[in-house]
């Protein structure tokens, strides 16, 4: 299947609630220090929202959920594809999203199969402190050029305005945070999104 351009990453079920009528149609769900009862409760919600509207839910981190709640995608760090039974989630159908931020970590991406790549930071991000150094527009273009039949996303510091530079580079679809969460106005962002990667 052909993923969506524009991929928003939420970490609450109600900025789906918010998003998904405006067009939404790729979009993660990030669930982070919660338990396991309220981490499901929004996943469920979040697969039945993203059932209704046609879009796509990927789940970050939260593999035995995502088997169990029947979903369809899910996103796994490096640090999480150690603890994850990659098998288990093969056998459940699961299509996997992978992040990267350098060559060795594309290589290991490559090696389990990944169905998308995730190239980060290209810009500056304010959303958490990391290791990795901005890897900038050029950095798209030698991934994708490594692995050019794989759907290749961009994360980090992205913009409306900054978009265009990197699907020129190479990048597939491009994800945002905090440029929608911390916007004085997200449903106008989202809008804009929508009607540039479209």
């Amino acid at each position: 299947m052909t993923l969506d351009r524009f991929y928003p990453i939420f970490d609450d079920v109600r900025w789906l609630e918010r998003m998904l009528p405006l067009g939404v149609r790729l979009v993660q769900l990030r669930l982070k220090d919660r338990s396991e009862a309220d981490i499901r409760d929004q996943l469920a919600r979040g697969r039945a929202l993203c059932a209704a509207q046609g879009a796509v839910l990927v789940v970050n981190d939260h593999w035995q959920a995502a088997i169990d709640l029947g979903c369809d995608w899910l996103h796994l760090g490096q640090e999480d594809l150690d603890g994850a039974d990659l098998r288990a989630i093969r056998r459940a159908g699961l299509r996997l999203g992978i992040s990267t931020h350098d060559r060795a970590e594309l290589d290991r991406a490559l090696a389990l199969g990944a169905d998308y790549i995730a190239l980060g930071p290209v810009w500056p991000t304010v959303l958490k402190v990391m290791k990795w150094h901005e890897q900038g527009v050029d950095r798209l273009t030698e991934w994708k050029r490594l692995a050019p039949d794989i759907p290749l996303v961009a994360i980090g510091g992205l913009s409306v305005a900054r978009a265009p530079q990197a699907f020129a580079a190479g990048a597939d679809i491009v994800s945002v945070v905090t440029d929608i969460t911390l916007s004085s106005d997200p449903e106008g962002r989202v809008r804009d999104w929508i009607g540039s990667t479209r």
